[in-house]
């Protein structure tokens, strides 16, 4: 395939070697059967599995070496980690990711492609008939979905669903840490994207072993704070920890003023009382926290003013002297500085913002 892809397909795979080969004839299936005929490619992640996975994916690679990439971690590094090698090689100006379980079906990515065509800038899969282990799968999954839209102000039914479509320029604006992955819709709705979901279908697993469990509910827990922070104050940590010391500061004086009053109507001893020390306890408090965000907010403008990092996010730009294309053409790109966003521009029909 000699041209440019319009689409990257990211998978990654850990201990898949008996679904290697089913999995990459449906996605070409798939894709054969999508309209269009845009050109595209399937990036393969082996995460550091430990049977024949990488040989079976070394099989596949040779016999479409044009279309298929393998990138192999060094060790297991978890489904988050995997995803980002898959993005920093992608090529297309739109980035699909699925699980390699064949649970996901790659006949639903023509659709979530069809969606992204209509202006949307994400489009997530929601498994609506899940074939998964009521108690230890399916029951958490809807305590943390709705956990998550109450957080994040993003409600979608199925974060966890890893079949999504994303325009490489709002994934260009992310970074990936522990499980963020199942939230790049929510980073991405704070970046400005246009977010959907559609129902698509889910499969029962029938080979190899799943590798998600109840252990892994602590860490999405706690990743759902980093995002939450991140996203809201991310760029003034001040006003969070400033916050919370008013907070403490307040509930200081309020405590000495309930000893006052105590001490002047009943007599109660300023020294015996417990009340002082509980008191003195929130004043410290209060104080810590306005120097814990003093220094939140001087390791966040080092961390933007070495790396230069701009704390706005464009997203059109239209210069002075620069003719452009029409307004109703439909392939017309956002440019930025001359230069259309995301620095691709390869989004082809499936990218297209009608």
């Amino acid at each position: 395939m000699s041209r440019t892809p319009a689409l990257s397909i990211v998978v990654p795979l850990l201990n898949e070697q008996e679904n290697v080969d089913a999995l990459h004839a449906e996605i070409v299936s798939a894709m054969s059967a999508a309209e269009g005929g845009e050109a595209w490619e399937v990036i393969y992640v082996d995460d550091g599995s430990t049977d024949g996975t990488y040989e079976r994916l070394q099989v596949t690679q040779a016999s479409h070496p044009d279309l298929v990439s393998v990138v192999r971690l060094r060790r297991n590094f978890g489904q988050t980690a995997a995803l980002a090698p898959g993005f920093d090689q992608a090529r297309g100006g739109v980035i699909v990711t699925m699980d390699g379980d064949l649970q996901n079906d790659p006949a639903d990515i023509p659709r979530l492609l069809e969606e992204l065509g209509r202006g949307l800038d994400v489009v997530s899969g929601w498994r609506r008939v899940r074939h998964d282990p009521l108690l230890s799968r399916r029951l958490p999954s809807l305590a943390g979905n709705w956990l998550i839209g109450v957080v994040t102000g993003v409600a979608l039914h199925d974060y966890g669903c890893t079949l999504k479509a994303y325009r490489r320029e709002v994934l260009e604006q992310m970074t990936l840490y522990g499980e963020m992955h199942r939230f790049l819709p929510a980073q991405a709705h704070w970046v400005g994207a246009r977010i959907g979901e559609i129902p698509v279908k889910h499969h029962p697993r029938t080979r190899g072993k799943s590798k998600y469990g109840l252990w892994r509910a602590y860490r999405v827990l706690l990743d759902l704070v980093t995002v939450r922070f991140l996203g809201v104050h991310g760029t003034k940590p001040l006003h969070a920890f400033g916050a919370l010391g008013c907070i403490f500061g307040a509930l200081g004086v309020a405590t000495i003023g309930i000893l006052s009053y105590l001490k002047y109507t009943t007599g109660v001893s300023f020294i015996q009382s417990p009340l002082l020390l509980l008191s003195a306890l929130f004043v410290i408090l209060g104080g810590q926290s306005f120097l814990l965000g003093l220094l939140a907010e001087i390791a966040v403008r080092t961390y933007y003013e070495s790396q230069q990092k701009p704390i706005y996010i464009i997203k059109e730009m239209h210069r002075a002297g620069e003719p452009g294309p029409p307004e109703d053409d439909p392939l017309r790109e956002p440019r930025v500085s001359g230069a259309p966003v995301g620095g691709s521009g390869r989004h082809g029909r499936w990218g297209r913002r009608d």
